[in-house]
């Protein structure tokens, strides 16, 4: 069972055991970090090797060359910390918005745990730099867009790098500083970057890692939550629950199917409103088909998962240095296309979440549907609109997250002279795929706030435990609704509920932890 982020005080970075919830740890609830003294061992022996390969004139890609289309040029020894500086500070090339914080420091503690394995050609120094700006709460100003997704991460992590120098821009304490001036606050000198260094900082895939952790830990309780608010509308309309039968979900044996079927019958345990005599012997597949949609998300999230916690504690990085050997190794460890192919499949099937959702709201809402609520779930229809309208957020939303869906990882642009010919625009798919959870949750919202509205219908009949758990929570920040008022502030509220897992943690308090 995974450890709840916020109780985690520190996080050790050894290269090799770090998780999803340590990522969320440190970017989200800003848990410190510590490298053990082994690993600074193992950084230092590593940096003696490089240091032999150029004493023996070896020509290293971007040590003592150029990179990318430049990398077949020759750079003297003497202008290899020069080096490190320049291609920073040209490779700072991103634009748009700048990330949010989590994912900055998510993006920091991920090109950090590459360095403290011993493989990257750096001196202790750096990695401590790295820590630093961690327990310090220094947050490099990252813009958005610019990385391709393979070479790394480039354009992104150069202007986390920029920060270790003392360049660049960086947030501290809420407010957004230069970063020279950020580092003096804090009692941090400028890191004074040697040959190999600047490439090692940034020549990775960690920031399109960093949304993906964020996506993988939100994408989950998401989809659980949804469970809630399905078994709800479930609930609410009386739906036949022959369909949720485990029997039934035994003979068609994917996990995931039979976790969810699992956990709608817990959520739904005690319904008096299900013990209603049935007008239908089937229900509609929105209500119906939850487990067979929302188990295949289960399954994929397992997947993800996987995925990214193998990218999370390997050597991304090249040219990469082996101790023992003393070996020069260079390839394409850098490129983004696991990462990028787990977003897009996790994009698509939570988008397919938020239509189950948006169609489930509309059989709440809808007066064609026989549902013997009122119409829009208000006593005076017509003169009050009740949650027409919020359906229709749903459908703008829904509709987004369907473009957003596209796959990224099917687009290739060549950079770099066409020495990098295939790229995986993974970051873009990372980038849309929390769009697409946040877009989402805001669906779940909707459909929450009809689902009480229609239970209030049904008293003095309760629903399932929980359902009513849920129904709880939500009345807290969201009265019954007797006459139009401004929707937007009662979805907010639901959204914040979702957001912060508040919902969710009150329901499985009630009803036991969902699968």
């Amino acid at each position: 069972m995974s450890i709840d982020p916020k109780v985690i005080q520190k996080v050790i970075v050894d290269g090799e055991k770090l998780t999803i919830e340590d990522v969320i740890a440190v970017g989200r609830f800003g848990a410190c970090v510590e490298v053990p003294i082994e690993n600074m061992k193992k950084v230092t022996a590593n940096w003696k090797v490089l240091q032999e390969m150029l004493d023996e004139g070896q020509t290293l890609y971007g040590v003592n060359t150029g990179i990318g289309g430049a990398g077949n040029i020759r750079i003297s020894r003497e202008k290899g910390a020069e080096l490190s500086k320049r291609m920073i500070r040209a490779h700072a090339s991103g634009v748009g918005k700048p990330a949010d914080l989590e994912i900055a420091r998510a993006a920091i503690l991920l090109r950090l745990n590459v360095l403290v394995k011993g493989y990257s050609g750096i001196r202790p120094g750096l990695v401590t730099q790295f820590a630093e700006l961690l327990n310090r709460n220094v947050t490099p100003v990252i813009y958005e867009k610019g990385s391709v997704g393979t070479s790394g991460d480039l354009a992104p992590l150069a202007q986390m790098a920029l920060v270790l120098i003392g360049e660049g821009e960086a947030f501290y304490e809420g407010e957004r500083l230069p970063a020279a001036e950020a580092l003096r606050r804090v009692g941090l000198e400028p890191y004074q970057m040697g040959c190999r260094e600047g490439l090692a900082a940034f020549n990775g895939s960690q920031f399109m890692t960093a949304y993906a952790a964020f996506n993988i830990f939100d994408g989950n309780n998401l989809v659980k939550t949804s469970e809630v608010a399905g078994a709800l509308s479930i609930d609410v309309l009386n739906s036949v629950t022959l369909a949720f039968d485990k029997r039934l979900h035994d003979l068609r044996p994917f996990a995931g199917q039979i976790k969810s079927a699992a956990n709608l019958r817990k959520l739904m345990e005690g319904s008096a409103i299900l013990q209603q005599p049935k007008k239908d012997t089937q229900s509609a597949y929105s209500l119906r088909c939850t487990p067979q949609v929302t188990g295949p998300a289960k399954d994929a999230l397992d997947y993800t998962r996987k995925q990214v916690e193998i990218e999370m504690n390997s050597v991304a990085d090249n040219p990469i240095f082996s101790t023992d050997d003393k070996a020069y190794l260079a390839g394409g460890n850098f490129h983004g296309e696991p990462i990028a192919l787990v977003m897009d499949m996790l994009s698509a099937i939570i988008t397919d979440l938020g239509n189950l959702s948006e169609r489930r709201t509309n059989r709440l809402l809808n007066p064609n549907l026989r549902s013997d609520l009122p119409p829009f779930l208000v006593k005076e229809a017509g003169l009050d609109s009740g949650l027409m309208i919020a359906q229709y957020t749903q459908a703008a939303l829904v509709s987004e997250n369907k473009i957003l869906a596209s796959p990224a990882i099917v687009d290739s642009i060549p950079v770099s002279g066409d020495q990098e010919d295939h790229v995986s625009m993974g970051t873009i798919g990372a980038r849309h795929c929390r769009e697409i959870i946040q877009n989402t949750q805001k669906v779940v919202a909707i459909e929450l706030l009809c689902g009480c509205q229609a239970l209030d219908f049904r008293r003095p009949l309760r629903a399932g435990k929980g359902g009513e758990a849920a129904y709880a929570m939500v009345r807290k920040v969201s009265p019954f609704i007797a006459e139009d008022r401004i929707f937007l502030y009662d979805i907010e509220k639901a959204v914040a509920l979702i957001e912060t897992n508040v919902l969710l943690d009150a329901v499985e308090k009630e009803v036991g932890r969902l699968e």
